[in-house]
């Protein structure tokens, strides 16, 4: 029998590290998600990925369970994301480089979601932060506003922007 991610936690809260390899495994692919979908690039995606799991091991052991343990993940992840998001603001998709399949999207899939997905990583990168930020993963502007050092009336107009640059893009197609 499988173990529970309650009993992960704890294992891993000690400094077992197969306990920890196995949250890894049940998490990297929600954690890759919001990193790709903040970054637009697989390389900084993928150093968020891993500056995220750094920052959940170091911090593990602190984690009081007063939330859940997905929703403290989501909360390190955006962090990171954004903060890698600062260091260079305005990452793009590398030449020849695709969108990944995200399968574990629970959108609906298939050609429009896939236009969808495409039209989010053209946007101009504040405006994609925000839109995701907001639409996608459900943080109120003030919050996206302290996350970015931005005001809150600049989040709402990069959110509006955003969805003006969507719909023009996906009108297009």
């Amino acid at each position: 029998m499988p173990a529970t991610e309650q009993t992960l936690l704890q294992r891993a809260q000690r400094g077992d590290q197969n306990a920890f390899a196995q949250l890894y495994q049940q998490s990297v692919g929600r954690v890759y998600a919001i990193a790709w979908r903040l970054l637009a690039n697989r390389a900084r995606a993928e150093e968020a990925v891993q500056e995220t799991f750094l920052r959940v091991w170091q911090q593990l052991p602190g984690f009081r369970g007063e939330s859940a343990f997905s929703s403290w993940l989501h909360r390190l992840a955006v962090g990171t994301s954004i903060d890698l998001w600062r260091k260079d603001k305005g990452l793009r998709l590398e030449d020849g480089e695709s969108l990944p399949e995200l399968g574990y999207c629970p959108a609906e899939q298939g050609e429009q979601q896939q236009q969808l997905e495409s039209a989010i990583q053209r946007l101009p990168a504040q405006a994609r932060a925000v839109f995701v930020l907001y639409a996608l993963e459900g943080y109120p502007h003030q919050e996206i506003a302290t996350l970015m050092n931005i005001a809150e009336g600049s989040s709402k107009a990069h959110y509006h922007r955003a969805r003006q640059l969507l719909q023009e893009y996906l009108n297009e197609h």
